[in-house]
């Protein structure tokens, strides 16, 4: 991996360490550390402005489950911008521990819980939930997308958002019946954001034009 700044100027927390900022909503302009830990990839601030552009109208009173949560940095925007609940999963017991420090910081305990476990396992194990919202960004070079997202489905409401990023170039095939609503490409990633079935023809999301 290169040591290239991504679009959002923060550095690679795979490389030492840096920070991620919360973009918009009532923790707008938060700077939260991030350690170093192999194969985390906070995504660019630029594809998050964009992705939560598009969610605006369904993140109101959400629940949100975001998987190889990492930095925390979706899910934590999720909940600033109006989420009521969010669900963060990270095994590694470092980035876990870190995510428990936000929390506390943000006095947001009571919004945000943050389970230490592999995410397959929790999904195995895990009550259904029926999130509205699910985030599933894992480390590029695992390869969990296959695993995951049919594993995923029953702790999906059955009109919920996914949102996907994986390497550029690369697609993942969403569940069936699932419809692609939103893409956007870098020159890093492909970010896409699906629609569960039970949602029929609806579409209310917001503007489809990426962020500057």
């Amino acid at each position: 991996m290169s040591r290239r700044l991504p679009p959002g100027g923060v550095p690679d927390a795979r490389h030492g360490g840096g920070s991620v900022r919360i973009i918009g909503g009532r923790w707008r302009g938060t700077r939260l550390q991030v350690p170093d830990a192999p194969g985390l990839r906070p995504t660019s601030d630029r594809v998050r402005e964009t992705l939560f552009n598009w969610l605006m109208p369904a993140l109101p009173g959400a629940t949100v489950l975001d998987l190889f949560a990492g930095s925390g940095a979706l899910g934590l925007e999720a909940v600033s911008r109006g989420a009521a609940r969010a669900v963060l999963v990270e095994r590694d017991p470092a980035l876990a521990a870190m995510l428990r420090q936000h929390a506390a910081r943000l006095d947001a305990g009571d919004r945000i819980e943050v389970a230490n476990e592999d995410a397959l396992r929790w999904l195995a194990r895990a009550p259904a939930a029926k999130a509205d919202i699910a985030f599933v960004d894992p480390p590029f070079a695992a390869g969990l997308w296959e695993a995951t997202l049919p594993a995923l489905l029953p702790h999906l409401a059955a009109d919920a958002w996914l949102y996907v990023e994986s390497p550029a170039g690369t697609a993942p095939a969403p569940p069936p019946g699932w419809r692609l609503h939103r893409e956007l490409a870098t020159a890093q990633a492909r970010a896409a954001l699906y629609r569960g079935p039970g949602a029929g023809g609806a579409d209310t999301l917001g503007p489809a034009n990426p962020a500057p």
